[in-house]
C-alpha cells in the first residue's frame, strides 16, 4: 500500500516537473509568435520533434531562451539567426535558401526535368521504330 502511494506521488511530481515549462505570455500577439517559433525550431536532441513537443532538457532551455528573447524585443528572424549560429541550419524545420542548401531546394526540380527529358527522348525514339506485322509466336501449345 505504501509502495503504491509512493509510486503515485512520484508520478504526480514527475508530471508537475514536466509541466512547469508551459509558457503563456500576457500579450496575445507575443504569445502567438512564441508558439509559432517553438513549433518551427527542431529539438537538437530529439531530431524529429519541435521544441514545443519535446520533453528533453535542451528543448526546455531553448523554449526559455526564445521566450526571453521575445520579451527583450528580438524579432523572429533575429531569434532564428541566433539559433542557426549556435546549432546550424538543422535547427530550423524550414531550411533557408542559402548557397549551402541550394541543392536541397533545387535538386528535386532538376531531377524532374532530367527525368522528363529522358522520358520524352525514349518516346521519340520508339515512335520512329516500325511496328512488327508478325504475330507473336508463343511456341507449341501444351
Amino acid at each position: 500500500m505504501i509502495r503504491s502511494a509512493l509510486f503515485i506521488a512520484m508520478l504526480l511530481i514527475a508530471g508537475f516537473a514536466a509541466g512547469d515549462d508551459v509558457t503563456t505570455l500576457d500579450d496575445p500577439a507575443l504569445n502567438q509568435r512564441y508558439w509559432a517559433l517553438i513549433r518551427e525550431i527542431r529539438c537538437p536532441l530529439c531530431k524529429n520533434e519541435s521544441i514545443a513537443e519535446s520533453g528533453a532538457p535542451i528543448a526546455s532551455d531553448l523554449r526559455r531562451e526564445v521566450k526571453r528573447k521575445l520579451v527583450d524585443g528580438a524579432s523572429d528572424e533575429e531569434i532564428k539567426q541566433f539559433l542557426v549560429e549556435r546549432y546550424g541550419d538543422f535547427i530550423l524545420y524550414r531550411t533557408r535558401f542559402t548557397p549551402e542548401t541550394w541543392a536541397l531546394w533545387l535538386g528535386p526540380f532538376v531531377f524532374l526535368a532530367v527525368g522528363g527529358f529522358a522520358f520524352w527522348r525514349v518516346l521519340r525514339v520508339r515512335r520512329r521504330q516500325p511496328l512488327d506485322d508478325e504475330p507473336f509466336d508463343e511456341g507449341p501449345a501444351p
